[in-house]
């Protein structure tokens, strides 16, 4: 197996995972601000990662295994570590909701992979966008100090909760887009 320069990136991310854990919990001032550091450099690797592979033609099936694995990590990590510190019904249910859209989803996009259908159940902008807004909703949620004098930390709750609606916008185009799929395979049962 050839390591790509994505490919590097995409396993920096998840090496990144212990090391954004440990510093969010280390008893410091200034934890909150590498910690969300880390995350917005993890989360510019996930773009960059996808610019480089197109831009000069790095694929690998590796690569295209490990980047949404490596994302839906760093994912789960950073909101069990916001909801860890900030136990709210919201910020778990916001959470259980992001989390839980990616495993269904995950598991459709497999399933349907096995059908010969993938295609199917492409990534959507909506998909994207939901993305970006997660991404800056988990900086905030991390760095969570006011910064000049913006409540960053409520700006992150009410972008958490736009990322969770966005996320079930976006699950739901992805059952949408398999249904018919679905349907199928039930009436051949």
């Amino acid at each position: 197996m050839k390591l790509t320069v994505p490919t590097m990136l995409t396993l920096l991310r998840i090496v990144l995972i212990p090391v954004l854990v440990l510093v969010f919990f280390l008893p410091f001032k200034w934890t909150n601000i590498a910690a969300a550091s880390i995350f917005a450099f993890a989360s510019i690797t996930d773009w960059l990662d996808g610019w480089i592979a197109r831009r000069w033609n790095q694929f690998s099936a590796f690569g295209a295994f490990l980047d949404p694995v490596a994302d839906k990590l760093m994912v789960a990590v950073a909101l069990m570590l916001i909801v860890q510190k900030h136990p709210t019904i919201w910020m778990t249910l916001w959470a259980a909701v992001i989390i839980g859209r990616e495993i269904a989803v995950s598991a459709l996009r497999e399933w349907m992979a096995e059908l010969g259908q993938r295609a199917k159940v492409k990534v959507a902008s909506i998909g994207k966008i939901k993305t970006i807004v997660q991404m800056l909703a988990l900086i905030f949620l991390l760095y969570q100090d006011p910064f000049i004098g913006l409540p960053i930390f409520v700006i992150g709750e009410w972008l958490l909760a736009a990322a969770a609606l966005l996320t079930l916008w976006s699950g739901l185009a992805y059952l949408h887009a398999a249904w018919p799929t679905l349907r199928e395979d039930g009436n051949r049962s």
